[in-house]
């Protein structure tokens, strides 16, 4: 065994993003959905629903999503108290994503340029991905119940943006119509502004990377009049169950070949390790075959000017010789008094 200092320079530290898929079993896009009828209808209900990859009852079925309905009104959703309105579910989760998103409780939530006092919330299971999702990732795409109009395209603008727009340090993008980060061509007249926004009520929502959060804008959605929306009817009725989160889930499984891609990237942090082993150095062993034990001498006499060893494992220590990691070479490599070797040890943390 041998020691030597490792000096600063033989430190460097390197990051690498990881991308993946966001769904269960590796799957890019998620196209069957499904409920828990016992979460619908317990105490969680009233603030979310859980969309599945497969039916509850099966032993692989994993929840994938949640869908919770925010109003700033308390509209769409019982009241706490029906003597008191305003105060409801969709209330409550109205001012936690104003906290969180926002961190003002007197700031409006804005989609493109249009203000709004509601919208609809897809918040990824946690198990579901690395880090944070995926800029260019989401396509998601929602039935329309718009006669002659099957289908409308969601993604972020992560394509088409130098830089994000930011609320405090969390990115946000926003939701347009379009696919992989870019909004599509309006030479058809659709959305002719030509950034993916609706023309009277902003974008489709923000697309919130480092929560993994969707927000999308339910006036846009509720557009009837024209093939930008998919007439999705939002219920703002004070102190009444609405199920909006079900009407949006109804459109998210809806038969015109909805599907919903998403992807997760995860940074990994490496030390990289150059460990150097000069010609004079790292010749010799202590191992039994090469060394004896009772006396310390070097059983072959060949061996004394000449000594060939093969080198297997990299031990770092600290000051105090506690080990603190080990490298295992591929395979053994060769050293004497005419090689040299230099050896990169990678630790991910």
């Amino acid at each position: 065994m041998s020691f030597n200092r490792l000096d600063p320079e033989d430190f460097v530290v390197s990051a690498d993003a990881v991308s993946a898929t966001v769904w269960s079993q590796n799957q890019p896009f998620l196209t069957t959905f499904f409920t828990s009828s016992a979460q619908e209808t317990g105490q969680s209900g009233d603030y979310y629903l859980n969309i599945l990859n497969t039916a509850s009852s099966e032993p692989n079925s994993e929840v994938q999503f949640a869908i919770a309905y925010a109003d700033q009104t308390g509209g769409g959703a019982s009241s706490y108290n029906p003597a008191v309105n305003n105060y409801s579910p969709s209330t409550t989760i109205y001012g936690s994503y104003r906290t969180l998103v926002l961190e003002d409780e007197n700031s409006e939530f804005i989609f493109g340029d249009v203000s709004s006092s509601f919208f609809y919330a897809i918040s990824i299971d946690r198990a579901r991905y690395k880090e944070t999702l995926f800029p260019g990732s989401l396509n998601l795409l929602l039935s329309s119940s718009i006669a002659g109009y099957d289908t409308l395209q969601l993604t972020d603008n992560s394509q088409d943006v130098t830089i994000p727009q930011y609320f405090g340090t969390m990115r946000a993008y926003q939701v347009i119509s379009g696919s992989n980060g870019s909004a599509y061509n309006k030479t058809t007249g659709i959305n002719n502004n030509n950034v993916g926004y609706t023309n009277q009520s902003g974008s489709y929502g923000l697309f919130l990377p480092d929560i993994s959060t969707i927000l999308l804008n339910a006036n846009a959605l509720d557009i009837s009049d024209s093939p930008e929306g998919i007439n999705l009817g939002t219920n703002r009725t004070l102190n009444t169950d609405a199920n909006n989160a079900q009407k949006l889930y109804i459109h998210m499984s809806g038969s015109g070949g909805s599907s919903f891609g998403l992807g997760c990237q995860e940074t990994i942090t490496s030390d990289y390790v150059f460990v150097r082993a000069r010609s004079s150095e790292i010749n010799y062993s202590e191992n039994p075959s090469f060394i004896s034990g009772s006396t310390g001498e070097v059983i072959y006499s060949y061996f004394i000017n000449n000594p060939t060893v093969y080198p297997t494992t990299v031990g770092l220590y600290n000051d105090n010789n506690d080990l603190l990691a080990v490298a295992k070479l591929s395979k053994p490599i060769q050293k004497d008094f005419t090689k040299e070797a230099l050896i990169r040890v990678k630790l991910d943390f």
